[in-house]
């Protein structure tokens, strides 16, 4: 009887800490958006014509219905020193069309495209860049999805802040304006749930990056091996990331977010994708196991429970109030990641809030199920620490 009191007091003591470490999440997440996202800088760090030179690695296969309109912003940059490097696996993918007509329309701009990629693990996004990496002619290099669109002042805004002290300068991901449901589910969920997470490590110290958006040193990667060195990991950002940190450089955030514009988009495919993102985390840091107290509804309840044992509050009565503010807080971040008021309604916002939290643990479930995880076009099998295996049909 007093071991089980014992566990129920622990459990007790669990919660409300539980309630203190997300809350403050939810106000330093809010607060940093709301002072660094999206903000005009009245100076500028070093003048124009000074700028670092830039090559931007750009890793292609296949074609959606955004992909040349996406593409095409990053030949129309207000930057006067970068090059743009186009870099496709298959000579007959047809994304090799669309860099094609773009080299043509825009002669003047600094581009090159390259085709065949190198195989040097089993990476194919590694695999993918590695000519152009080798081509490279600048100092930093700005590897950049093929989803992602920007503005003509993105690559200005990513410089700014590559300071002196500076090895790695990312973008929070965050998801253009698009039609249909699945469209406002991902927007709700990296205007939420994902800003909250990725930007309270940061603050915190605790190096977060995703690889949509980063302006790294070469000279630096270089020293960690190239992008060779990172080859045998299916989440290279996180390498590359921790690498730069190893060697004592600072990560700073771009004020603008990394915009994924992809055509093709549906519930399936970000479910997968998520569940995708589960399993690396998992496999590289085994803290994520956690990860599914920090959700909502499961962290509500556990918060509620705590709070019945506490002060005798009705537990029910308590979830509701909670889920509510944390509803409200939502709401608020996201108005801020995306710069203003989103494009759908409340009521939309409400619908795709409460399907993204009732999924969370279904995807973490799903990601302990099966360590294999399907990726262009291959299938691979994770190991602990990060590495993986090609698993080839025979």
């Amino acid at each position: 009887m007093a071991l089980l009191d014992l566990a129920m007091q622990g459990l007790a003591v669990f919660g409300l800490i539980l309630f203190l470490v997300l809350w403050l999440m939810h106000f330093m997440s809010i607060i940093y958006v709301r002072l660094h996202l999206h903000q005009k800088r009245s100076e500028v760090k070093q003048p124009f014509a000074q700028m670092a030179g830039v090559s931007l690695l750009k890793p292609l296969k296949g074609v959606d219905p955004n992909l040349i309109s996406n593409l095409e912003t990053f030949f129309t940059l207000d930057y006067p020193k970068y090059e743009i490097l186009l870099c496709v696996q298959d000579q007959d993918d047809p994304a090799v069309d669309v860099c094609k007509k773009l080299l043509g329309k825009y002669p003047n701009v600094d581009a090159r495209l390259f085709i065949g990629g190198k195989k040097v693990g089993i990476n194919p996004k590694i695999n993918n860049l590695m000519p152009g990496y080798e081509g490279a002619k600048y100092g930093l290099v700005w590897i950049c999805d093929s989803g992602i669109r920007v503005k003509p002042d993105t690559l200005t805004d990513l410089t700014n802040q590559m300071t002196e002290k500076v090895g790695l300068v990312h973008g929070l991901p965050y998801v253009a304006d698009r039609q249909g449901f699945a469209a406002t589910l991902e927007q709700v969920y990296f205007g939420t749930s994902h800003p909250r997470s990725y930007i309270s490590a940061n603050v915190t110290g605790i190096k977060c990056v995703t690889g949509m958006s980063c302006l790294m040193r070469k000279d630096v990667l270089d020293q960690a091996g190239g992008l060779v060195a990172f080859a045998q990991y299916i989440a290279e950002d996180y390498f590359m990331a921790k690498a730069i940190a190893d060697r004592g450089w600072k990560f700073s955030m771009a004020t603008q977010v990394a915009l994924q514009n992809s055509g093709h988009y549906s519930i399936g495919q970000f479910q997968s994708r998520m569940i995708r993102w589960t399993k690396l985390r998992i496999n590289m840091l085994p803290g994520t196991v956690l990860e599914p107290v920090s959700e909502c509804f499961l962290a509500s309840l556990i918060i509620g429970w705590a709070a019945h044992y506490v002060f005798r509050w009705d537990m029910m009565v308590f979830f509701m109030c909670h889920c509510l503010a944390w509803f409200i807080a939502d709401y608020v971040q996201l108005t801020g990641v995306q710069g203003g008021p989103p494009s759908f309604s409340k009521l939309d916002f409400a619908v795709a809030w409460f399907i993204r939290e009732s999924m969370a643990v279904q995807i973490f479930l799903s990601a302990l199920w099966d360590p294999t995880i399907s990726w262009r076009t291959g299938r691979y099998r994770l190991r602990c620490g990060g590495t993986a295996e090609e698993i080839l049909d025979v």
